[in-house]
């Protein structure tokens, strides 16, 4: 092996720790920060680029899809050529299309500069966690995790503020155009102090194929689903759910044959693995649900400008600050079981508070005690979650088993956005007309509290307590 290889594993005490911790955090923190920003300037981008509820959808959805994708070949091209190459080329990526986003004339136009986007964040989001756990010492990672997860979740949960406050203030398109000087310093700060890590055993040719009917497979349900608030039986939508069918399938059964799988069967043997990324399926789709729909509730029906939609959501913050370093810290001393089953159920206990959001009653009765509970229980999931997935999988193939649960994660997200506007029977303007909204508000809010609740219930009946053990 080459030097980088050879190296020491990194204290989290140490200066090239605190370097490492700062990069991955800067990135993460720059996606995170755009997705949750994105939701809060929905409103604007729709009266501005006189988009229907669809094009909205899209918008996030676009990068949602191309991001889960394609994020398990990012982790694979990290494990081959270099975390740490792959991920400062997926941070240019990231600000070249987020300058696309920034000047797009109409809603095609950023929806498919929302894609391009997504290709820059699956490669760097598996590398962001790849590089914490393949260069920190075994004793420091769960720690490490959870100051990662505390300090980038800030971002992704000041995000609505403070895309409230571009929105407002400048424009919408504030909100892309930012990362691009956040770009410009995580590649000065890589460069200089992040080591290069990769999988001395990578071999064999990529899985292009499987990557390919994975993107057919998600790109046609996802398609089926937006479409189908439109009409269900219109031939396109058909279509699209017959190829993203098929391609599911074909999908499966090309992992289970191919040399070298985009997305290993074998770490699904380990129950542990499988056990986290269902409860991640369930939480995070509940998650992306969920702040959709209270972003537009708060601005559709109780009235809120942007920056005031965003501020609502900021209590949570101090939870997560305080709470995601201690709750990585924990969980190595008791295990993940309890923390990835209680977690679940305080957010769903929180969601169930704010489908009765109507504006009814003042923002501290109405608003903020479920807001502090979703806080509270997404501090108490996180860090143990992903570090239960990353301990799980051998150190070498730490990039494709975090691709793995950030492809779980971001698919989840994906198809609900795309499904509970359906499901609960929205779709065009509705988003703009308060009294239709309200009814599909409550309705989407109790589906995203049963997901949040089942996704406890998986960790308590698949999750042991001794793989974050020192």
């Amino acid at each position: 092996m080459t030097g980088a290889q050879q190296r020491q594993p990194v204290a989290l005490s140490s200066a090239p720790g605190r370097w490492l911790v700062l990069v991955t955090v800067l990135a993460s923190g720059m996606a995170f920060l755009d997705a949750t920003a994105v939701q809060v300037a929905l409103p604007s981008i729709g009266r501005e680029l006189h988009a229907t509820l669809s094009g909205l959808q899209w918008t996030v959805t676009g990068y949602t899809l191309t991001l889960a994708s394609l994020i398990l070949l990012g982790g694979s091209l990290g494990d081959r050529y270099g975390r740490r190459k792959v991920f400062v080329i997926g941070v240019c990526w990231f600000a070249a299309a987020s300058l696309i986003c920034g000047v797009a004339q109409n809603i095609e136009q950023l929806v498919a500069a929302r894609a391009l986007q997504g290709i820059g964040g699956a490669l760097l989001t598996p590398g962001s966690l790849a590089l914490i756990q393949s260069s920190f010492r075994h004793q420091d990672r769960a720690r490490a995790i959870g100051l990662w997860s505390s300090l980038a979740g800030i971002s992704g949960l000041v995000g609505p503020f403070l895309g409230g406050v571009m929105v407002d203030a400048v424009s919408w398109r504030l909100v892309f155009l930012l990362n691009v000087p956040f770009a410009l310093i995580i590649v000065a700060v890589s460069g200089r102090h992040v080591p290069e890590s990769r999988d001395p055993t990578a071999h064999g040719r990529f899985d292009y194929a499987g990557a390919l009917l994975g993107a057919l497979a998600l790109g046609g349900i996802t398609y089926a689903l937006i479409g189908a608030g439109e009409s269900m039986l219109r031939s396109d939508v058909v279509a699209a759910a017959a190829i993203g069918l098929l391609s599911a399938a074909a999908f499966v059964v090309r992992e289970q044959r191919a040399p070298v799988p985009m997305l290993p069967p074998a770490l699904f043997r380990e129950r542990q693995f499988t056990g986290a990324n269902l409860a991640t399926l369930a939480v995070y789709g509940a998650l992306g649900g969920a702040g959709l729909f209270m972003v537009l509730q708060l601005q559709t029906v109780l009235g809120y400008d942007a920056t005031a939609a965003g501020a609502a959501q900021l209590p949570t913050i101090a939870l997560i600050t305080l709470l995601s370093p201690r709750m990585g810290a924990l969980a190595t001393r008791i295990g993940p079981r309890i923390p990835m089953t209680v977690g679940p159920l305080i957010v769903a206990a929180g969601t169930l508070w704010l489908a009765g959001v109507d504006g009814s009653a003042p923002y501290v009765v109405e608003i903020l005690p479920g807001s502090l509970l979703q806080g509270l229980g997404m501090a108490v999931t996180v860090a143990p979650l992903t570090a239960t997935v990353l301990g799980a999988a051998p150190d070498a193939q730490a990039g494709i088993a975090s691709g793995v649960n950030n492809a779980v994660a971001r698919a989840a997200q994906l198809l609900a956005v795309a499904a509970l506007p359906v499901a609960v029977g929205l779709s065009g303007d509705d988003y703009a007309d308060p009294a239709a909204f309200t009814s599909g508000f409550r309705a989407a809010m109790i589906i995203c509290a049963v997901l949040f609740a089942a996704g406890g219930l998986i960790s308590w009946a698949t999750i042991r307590n001794d793989v974050l053990q020192p």
